[in-house]
């Protein structure tokens, strides 16, 4: 990737536009089994490549192996019969033909190869176990499995082919730029990269990766903005001649610790719920005040680094130096209660984030 880009993810549901019940029920029966299919074939994956990394290991009763995990045309040690990458996506391949598209194949081999190269040396070493991956995990396909991808004026929405089954995406008001970034696909001025389908609660979501250009702001590298994070006041930045407070105590910890006293409150009256259909059913009102909490922290969040963002560019400061982080995450790990309400690590990222867009350089003392 060029060094002037970057990649965002969006999440866009998609519904299946198919006019029948009938229909729309088979085609969700198919983007499960693809998911099955990709839970089964990463575990594979990741099983054989340690078998691989550690094949040396097992050879322990001999002491003149020798042995190179390259193919053997290629080099007279070589054990396999094929190149390495090769091997994982041939096991899966002839597993799993005709059952998933071999695009979704090939994109979770890749995915799953580069996860576990990550961290290799640790599962080698012992410092880590094996990863795992969950049945309900999203599956990965590259840009060829989308097709024929189109704006309806009318409706608002963009319609195209995922492998076999047509979509339609549901936007809503759409606060964000995910309609902008989608238009910029359709006429060629934004690439989409590898993607993914996550099936979650009966709906279905795109994680879309998309590639775009790095924001030009005429910054001023020498120009430094010190920002710092606290509980009191969220965000506080200056620079040499202004200086900005973003957000208050009262503003997003009360908020939060209002909605912790109503889930708590509802916690305490499961008990006097009718009984029968399980524990799902009595927790659901608890499980509203935990997404309640989760969203309006992310949102919260979004909004200060963002005005963070905004007044640097303001100011034209090429440089962001968030100041004496180290300490406060030193005491927010010994204090529960600043551990368990203050986002620093959250805050922190989408400030990252944010500034890489916008081209600022983050230093974090």
């Amino acid at each position: 990737m060029n060094t002037s880009n970057m990649t965002l993810t969006r999440k866009i549901q998609l519904l299946i536009d198919l006019p029948s019940k009938e229909e729309r029920s088979e085609a969700f029966k198919t983007l499960y089994r693809w998911q099955n299919r990709c839970y089964r074939a990463a575990n594979l994956i990741a099983s054989h490549l340690f078998v691989q990394g550690m094949i040396k290991e097992f050879l322990y009763l001999s002491e003149e192996v020798k042995y190179k995990l390259v193919d053997e045309q290629k080099d007279e040690l070589g054990i396999l019969n094929r190149s390495r990458m090769n091997t994982t996506y041939r096991l899966i391949s002839d597993r799993f033909k005709g059952e998933i598209p071999t695009n979704i194949l090939s994109s979770i081999n890749q995915s799953t190869i580069k996860e576990y190269t990550r961290y290799q040396s640790e599962y080698w070493s012992g410092e880590r176990s094996l990863m795992n991956f969950k049945r309900n995990m999203p599956f990965p396909f590259s840009y060829e499995g989308m097709r024929g991808l189109s704006y309806n004026e009318d409706k608002k929405n963009f319609s195209f082919r995922l492998f076999s089954i047509p979509m339609v995406t549901y936007l809503g008001r759409d606060f964000s730029d995910k309609r902008s970034l989608l238009k910029k696909v359709m006429n060629g001025k934004t690439k989409l990269c590898t993607s993914q389908i996550q099936l979650k609660k009966g709906k279905i979501f795109m994680l879309g990766v998309f590639e775009i250009e790095k924001t030009e702001n005429f910054l001023k590298p020498e120009r430094i903005a010190e920002a710092a994070l606290s509980i009191e006041f969220p965000v506080t930045v200056k620079t040499a001649i202004s200086k900005l407070q973003i957000g208050s105590k009262e503003e997003f910890l009360y908020r939060r610790l209002a909605i912790q006293v109503g889930r708590k409150r509802t916690q305490q009256g499961i008990r006097f719920a009718k009984s029968g259909k399980g524990y799902k059913r009595k927790t659901k009102a608890v499980d509203k005040f935990r997404e309640r909490e989760r969203n309006y922290i992310d949102n919260r969040l979004h909004v200060y680094s963002r005005q963070l963002i905004n007044f640097c560019i303001k100011q034209q400061a090429g440089t962001l130096v968030l100041i004496n982080q180290e300490k406060k995450m030193a005491v927010a790990k010994e204090e529960e209660f600043v551990l368990r309400n203050w986002s620093y690590y959250g805050l922190i990222e989408k400030i990252k984030y944010k500034a890489e867009m916008a081209g600022i350089e983050i230093i974090i003392d």
